[in-house]
């Protein structure tokens, strides 16, 4: 189907034979490449048309999926079936219990269907990449019911060029706006209209308005609105929602797709660097090592303040965003605000 790039493939397959378990997302960055440009060198794979609302929306016929977003420092999987998808110009939405997703399509650039082999067997797959060919979405079947709906879906939006090479683009990453530094913003009024927050969603419209880049607000903000913690919180936070059940909310974003799980955690299992969720319908993955500041913070809304525990890497990045469980025009919980507490004040100690 597929014109392959063989001299990629060569290095690939010269690769995989001293590294057989090596990822393909890793096995692209030591090629010197992006992960859709060796993907597409899979004589299976079939590249789908760039209809983004389209491919979602069939989606909801695949029944049972896992729904995978990752970004650098954090995988997250969350397993059960996409419902109630729209789309309202540069946002996308995903609302079911289980899968909770919010889509930015101008940042999409490709997707492809591919099978993919594990020691399970053979996973069909449906996967989005950024313009740069970085994977943003990955969607696998869980079950033989939904492979009939697949193969029509693949039929469906196959696209009409399956000869050339997906058309990355190779210039750096640019920054979403040109931010101030903290020394530069008008400080005392930003807090005030900080104060002033009605909706945890006005939170990201009021950086914007400000130029202010997400830590530098958090640190101004330090002893009103926020805390500085430990970077081993987040293994605590985890471990304490775990034994207490106080549900909770794990957002993380690929920089096109967010990603959210809503509900208990149970299984917490540490290996080496990496803090695992190890449930039956959810999985996260998170290198402890890549978290370099931790925060607390409190945003006040229309039901009270809300709070979060936000880490970043060393560059920045937003890792992963926690909160307690809670749907708009609820409170807080209660057992969610105890548990912050507790780290509140275990963080002083250490």
């Amino acid at each position: 189907m597929n014109t392959i790039n063989t001299s990629l493939q060569k290095a690939w397959a010269e690769l995989k034979k001293t590294q057989p378990k090596l990822r393909i997302k890793d096995a692209a960055q030591q090629l010197g490449v992006s992960e859709v440009e060796l993907l597409a060198t899979q004589e299976e794979a079939t590249r789908l048309k760039e209809d983004w609302p389209g491919l979602f929306a069939e989606v909801e016929n695949l029944g049972y999926v896992m729904a995978l977003t990752r970004n650098e420092s954090v995988v997250h999987e969350r397993k059960g079936e996409y419902h109630n998808i729209s789309f309202n110009g540069h946002v996308g939405l995903v609302l079911d219990p289980n899968i909770d997703l919010r889509i930015f399509p101008g940042k999409f650039g490709f997707a492809f269907a591919v099978p993919v082999q594990n020691p399970r067997g053979t996973l069909h797959s449906i996967q989005f990449f950024d313009k740069h060919g970085t994977a943003v979405h990955k969607i696998y079947l869980m079950n033989e019911e939904g492979l009939e709906a697949y193969k029509n879906m693949v039929s469906k939006f196959e696209h009409e060029d399956q000869t050339s090479e997906p058309d990355v683009k190779r210039e750096a990453l640019e920054p979403e706006s040109d931010y101030e530094t903290v020394q530069k913003f008008d400080t005392e009024t930003f807090l005030k209209e900080w104060a002033e927050l009605k909706d945890t969603h006005d939170f990201y419209p009021l950086l914007r308005k400000y130029k202010a880049e997400r830590t530098h607000a958090l640190q101004v903000a330090e002893g009103r609105f926020t805390q500085r913690v430990d970077n081993s919180t987040t293994e605590a936070m985890l471990q304490k929602a775990s034994e207490l059940k106080v549900p909770i909310m794990v957002f993380v974003s690929s920089g096109a797709v967010i990603q959210i799980h809503s509900g208990n955690i149970e299984k917490i299992k540490k290996m080496d660097s990496w803090i695992n969720v190890l449930d039956p319908e959810f999985n996260l993955h998170l290198r402890e090592d890549h978290i370099a500041k931790s925060w607390i913070v409190e945003k006040p809304t229309e039901d009270g303040i809300v709070t979060s525990l936000e880490i970043f890497d060393e560059d920045n990045n937003n890792i992963a965003t926690f909160f307690g469980a809670r749907k708009p025009g609820n409170p807080e919980l209660e057992s969610w605000k105890q548990l912050v507490r507790e780290l509140r004040t275990e963080s002083v100690e250490a």
